[in-house]
């Protein structure tokens, strides 16, 4: 699907940005990413809240296969098929996913150190534990 197809399809939403990764793509609204489109599929990027409605609706987690390996991510969740067809329906649920990538962005930034600068004040004096930094040897004047 290219980037016009996408941008149509979410239409009722609102502008999305697309940006191709892995073989897919991640679609942005107000610089956070949430919603991807991966193997033809749509996944929203989702809480507890709305996985479980989803879910209830016939919808699954975002999956991959590495090295062999399946793995899950339960972070994004596929959009159900109806909602491809009803466009008020996946602009609400674009709402929703859109909710929830603020909330996890927030709880990042909350997360954060303030910073390299107050990070560093906060060290106790002479490094960690408080210990005070080895002396310098001083070397031997040179014979010459």
């Amino acid at each position: 699907m290219d980037e016009d197809a996408i941008a149509d399809l979410f239409a009722a939403f609102g502008p999305v940005a697309v940006r191709r990764m892995f073989g897919g793509a991640g679609l942005y609204a107000d610089g956070l990413m949430f919603a991807l489109w991966a193997g033809d599929t749509f996944y929203l990027k989702a809480d507890t809240a709305l996985a479980e409605d989803l879910k209830g609706r016939g919808s699954v987690p975002f999956s991959y296969v590495a090295k062999g390996v399946t793995r899950t991510m339960g972070g994004f969740w596929s959009v159900p098929e109806e909602a491809l067809d009803d466009a008020d329906d996946l602009a609400a649920l674009a709402r929703r996913a859109l909710f929830v990538a603020h909330a996890a962005n927030e709880a990042k930034a909350k997360a954060r150190p303030a910073g390299r600068a107050s990070a560093n004040k906060a060290k106790p004096a002479g490094g960690a534990a408080g210990k005070k930094p080895a002396a310098k040897k001083k070397s031997a004047p040179a014979q010459g």
